[in-house]
């Protein structure tokens, strides 16, 4: 059985949000998230 994965494409406010409320509904889903820049948002 494969794991479900999301994948986060940006880690300003509006994408670590996103993935924070993924993993509330779903908490054994893997979530990757890439930023281009140095930084994430811990905003979420």
């Amino acid at each position: 059985m494969t794991k479900e994965r999301l994948v986060v494409i940006g880690g300003d406010a509006a994408g670590m949000s996103a993935a924070a409320q993924a993993k509330r509904l779903k908490p054994d889903l893997e979530v990757v998230a890439f930023e281009k820049g140095p930084h994430t948002s811990y905003s979420a």
